[in-house]
């Protein structure tokens, strides 16, 4: 759903082409507890850093793991958010706390009709 999708940005009204382009673990490279998700928005590096920490509470809480494609989708969930809601600011980095991470986790399950119990 979310390895490459476009969507319109809400204050421009400008049609945005988001293309995944990797994932990492940032405590390689920023030394940061995340998964950073990067994304071309119209050619733009744009990477969405996951809290790696949920990857062990969404385990806890439903036994169920979170793979390298999810956590795509999940990241291609919230840039998606943030563009058609006009939060999107031209940084190269947006940050999601735990709870975040979880709330477009459950977001991307629910569209594509998954029950998590």
């Amino acid at each position: 759903m979310y390895e490459e999708f476009s969507t319109v940005e809400r204050w421009t009204g400008t049609l945005v082409r988001c293309v995944f382009q990797c994932i990492m673990v940032a405590l390689a490279t920023r030394h940061a507890d995340a998964v950073d998700v990067k994304f071309l928005v119209n050619g733009r590096s744009v990477w969405i850093a996951l809290a790696h920490p949920a990857w062990a509470e969404h385990q806890k809480q439903t036994g169920n793991v979170i793979t390298d494609p999810l956590a795509v989708e999940i990241a291609g969930h919230y840039l998606r958010s943030i563009l058609e809601n006009g939060e999107e600011s031209g940084r190269d980095l947006y940050t999601l706390s735990v709870a975040e991470t979880i709330q477009h986790l459950d977001a991307v399950l629910k569209e594509a009709g998954v029950v998590v119990s």
